[in-house]
């Protein structure tokens, strides 16, 4: 149960930090996007309002190249005509032929266009969004009246009405809206701004975009897609991993479950092969005495080779019986005979072994304690018989404890050390063991459970003397069972 709290806890964990890098991507790149077509759009006003204040600078260049033939004849001067082609030409005046311009700022601009050989723009209103803009000539010089708001070119122009930029041009302190947009630029969080002189040198206004990002603007929806792809994708990593740890466990118990029949086996093997042992020496020895019998003068000397030859094969196949049996006590007393011992983590074995068992302490609603030493306890051993000990002593602790209520249920693994042994006890609270069974505890075929066979302890205490260690068994106060294993500790290094 803890485990599966803590799966969760990690899974909603991972979920959220990768929702979160996959949510931030996705509003990096929605703003990307929007500040590349904002500056696009930007960029293309730009150069529409540059190319009519350039087409401003044209129709001056081309009023002083037609100077007029004859002073006062309005009718023939073609520039009273312009205001019906270009809108935003508003009245075209000129200066004649020795005369001055009647205003102070007129005459100082045609001045300098003098000088600068170019127009300059003069009486700029933004408030009005009108300007003048003279062009020196000789010997006329001209001057646009213009409107800044006609001066747009609305059939071209990038930018929608509705959309919420806001455009304006900026010259001096003084502003004139284009187009209004709406909202607060400024006040957004993510605030952008697009500013740039137009590129003709007599009108220097700047172009200003101005347009603020908000949360509306982020792709929620594909952010909510991306958090359910992830969770679909951690839930489809969770169970293919769980499936994975379930795979991993089977393999592990019925390998260890094969190990465990086979030393059972052989345990098995030895016992019968003691009990048998001494009848047929028994045996042997009956036979061995009735051909002394035999041998008596007294007996009826016509039988006599036939029951001599019938009794010595009798004691040849009892001999050759015993011969077997003892060859099979051989072979099977010492299990551990081609083991080959090695240092090993009894604090890893210990939590592999709980691992393997979890679904088993689950079902019985224990949760294994382990107290460890402060240090690794590594002992000299061979991995798969110490596991096969823990494996018993915890599954025994795991069966007794279902006898008692689920809340009086412990079981502590204690690990440590003892002089040049590492140490393993394992306490349980359970029934606890009767007082004449102690004694016989570690004996074949003894068993105070129904329909056990009395090998798994016995196994246990065989494994580890074959270690060089020891299994002992005591009472665990004020109730239940405590089991220590000892095994030969591995000296650290210095």
């Amino acid at each position: 149960m803890l485990s599966r709290r803590r799966s969760l806890l990690l899974g909603g964990l991972a979920w959220t930090l990768l929702s979160t890098l996959a949510a931030v991507g996705l509003a990096q790149s929605e703003l990307t996007r929007l500040r590349e077509a904002f500056d696009t759009d930007a960029r293309i006003a730009h150069r529409l309002l540059s190319q009519r204040a350039a087409q401003h600078d044209a129709i001056l260049a081309t009023l002083n190249l037609l100077q007029p033939t004859r002073s006062g004849a309005e009718d023939d001067q073609p520039q009273q005509h312009l205001p019906a082609v270009y809108p935003q030409v508003l009245l075209v005046l000129q200066r004649d032929r020795g005369h001055d311009w009647r205003d102070a700022a007129l005459q100082a601009a045609d001045a300098q266009s003098r000088v600068l050989d170019r127009a300059v723009s003069v009486h700029i209103d933004l408030a009005q969004g009108r300007y003048l803009l003279v062009q020196h000539g000789e010997p006329a010089s001209h001057a646009l009246r213009l409107d800044l708001r006609a001066m747009v070119p609305w059939s071209e122009w990038p930018i929608r009405v509705d959309d919420p930029q806001r455009v304006s041009l900026q010259f001096g302190g003084q502003s004139l809206v284009l187009q209004a947009g709406h909202g607060a630029p400024d006040a957004a969080p993510w605030p952008y701004a697009f500013r740039k002189v137009l590129a003709s040198p007599s009108q220097p206004f700047e172009v200003v975009v101005e347009r603020g990002f908000g949360w509306a603007d982020l792709p929620w929806g594909q952010m909510a897609g991306a958090s359910a792809l992830i969770a679909a994708l951690l839930a489809a990593a969770a169970a293919w991993w769980r499936q994975r740890v379930a795979r991993r466990r089977a393999e592990e118990l019925l390998r260890l479950g094969q190990v465990a029949r086979l030393n059972t086996l052989g345990e098995l093997a030895a016992g019968i092969a003691h009990e048998l042992n001494q009848p047929l020496t028994a045996v042997l020895a009956s036979t061995q005495a009735a051909r002394r019998l035999l041998a008596d003068e007294e007996h009826d000397p016509a039988d006599t080779p036939l029951l001599r030859q019938a009794l010595e094969q009798a004691a040849a196949q009892a001999r050759r019986a015993s011969d077997v049996l003892l060859r099979l006590r051989r072979s099977v007393e010492r299990p551990d005979a081609g083991r080959v011992l090695q240092p090993v983590a009894l604090d890893v074995l210990v939590a592999d072994t709980l691992h393997l068992l979890e679904p088993e302490s689950a079902r019985r609603a224990v949760v294994p304690q382990v107290v460890a030493a402060a240090a690794p306890v590594v002992v000299q051993g061979d991995a798969v018989a110490v596991q096969q000990i823990v494996h018993n002593l915890v599954m025994n602790a795991l069966q007794a404890l279902e006898q008692v209520d689920a809340a009086e249920r412990r079981l502590v693994l204690t690990l440590d050390t003892d002089g040049d042994a590492g140490r393993l006890r394992v306490a349980d609270t359970g029934p606890g063991i009767p007082d004449d069974a102690l004694p016989r505890l570690f004996e074949p075929f003894y068993t105070t459970r129904p329909g056990g066979l009395g090998l798994g302890l016995s196994l246990c205490e065989s494994l580890a003397q074959g270690m060089g260690g020891a299994l002992a068994a005591e009472v665990n106060p004020p109730r239940g069972a405590c089991f220590t294993l000892r095994l030969p500790r591995v000296a650290e290094r210095p």
